[in-house]
């Protein structure tokens, strides 16, 4: 199973992308949740580009995927569950929910390290906010590093990182969607999983608004470690999207994009630089 599962990781997960993306695409048409100034026909050229080239320069900087290693892991015997005597199903569960919680940490200090921040923000430069936020990252933010060191960590199975990684990219672009659901929905899938309108505050200008919200898949975190903001002050509708430095419309070109982390100095949004409103 292990190596069809290698075999087959790249179709899984182009597959995967696939669906999701279409079926955010025409949800976003057909129920859109905030109108906006800035059109696909602007902004989808560059942030489609940069996914382009996130995904050939972590093929070169990365030739072994996470779960490539996981396999390398499973053999040699590293990591803690390898010596553990749990079931398979709760090995793959727990695995899930770990590499969930490695992401959210990491997030948090891609807000709370000035440096960090730097290459983070273009994420958040966004003047907008659809699926293809979701999939905006600059390539040298390798957060890749991060993931590979916790899967090697944990021992994790290699089917439980496939998972994660399909359920990650799955919900990063469903979380930055902008569709509408009703209410009552919401309200009762933000007490799982992060929902647009949860993940939505965090894309607001305001900083206090920014530094929340960090989970991209389990909502349990925000909660747990007091980083939750329901809603924005300003409402949905009226809230504004991105960051202060880069308000002008030729950010949203993929050559300005990529060179948003050396100029302009942080500004506020990391942790600790703006006092919590």
């Amino acid at each position: 199973m292990n190596a069809s599962l290698l075999v087959h990781e790249s179709t899984i997960r182009l597959a995967a992308f696939a669906g999701v993306f279409a079926v955010m695409a025409i949800w976003e048409l057909l129920g859109p949740r905030r109108a906006t100034s800035f059109g696909r026909g602007r902004r989808w050229p560059g942030n489609l580009g940069i996914v382009v080239l996130d995904t050939l320069l972590l093929r070169l900087a990365f030739p072994m995927s996470a779960v490539g290693l996981a396999l390398v892991a499973e053999a040699c015997g590293w990591g803690l569950f390898h010596s553990l005597p749990l079931p398979v199903w709760l090995d793959v569960a727990a695995s899930v929910v770990i590499l969930d919680l490695a992401i959210y940490v990491q997030h948090v200090l891609f807000h709370a390290v000035p440096a960090l921040w730097r290459l983070h923000r273009m994420h958040h430069a966004d003047l907008a906010f659809d699926v293809t936020t979701g999939l905006r990252f600059h390539p040298i933010e390798m957060s890749m590093l991060i993931k590979l060191a916790a899967v090697a960590a944990l021992g994790a199975p290699a089917v439980a990182v496939l998972i994660f990684e399909v359920l990650l990219n799955g919900m990063s672009m469903f979380n930055h969607g902008n569709v509408r659901l009703p209410a009552r929905i919401d309200r009762l899938l933000r007490w799982a999983v992060v929902t647009p309108d949860m993940h939505r505050v965090h894309h607001s200008i305001e900083s206090s608004e920014t530094n929340s919200n960090f989970g991209f898949n389990l909502a349990w975190w925000d909660r747990l470690f007091g980083t939750y903001r329901a809603q924005p002050a300003a409402g949905h509708e009226a809230m504004t999207i991105g960051i202060e430095q880069f308000r002008d419309p030729r950010e949203l070109r993929i050559d300005r994009m990529l060179l948003q982390p050396f100029y302009q100095d942080v500004g506020a949004y990391p942790r600790g630089r703006r006092s919590e409103r």
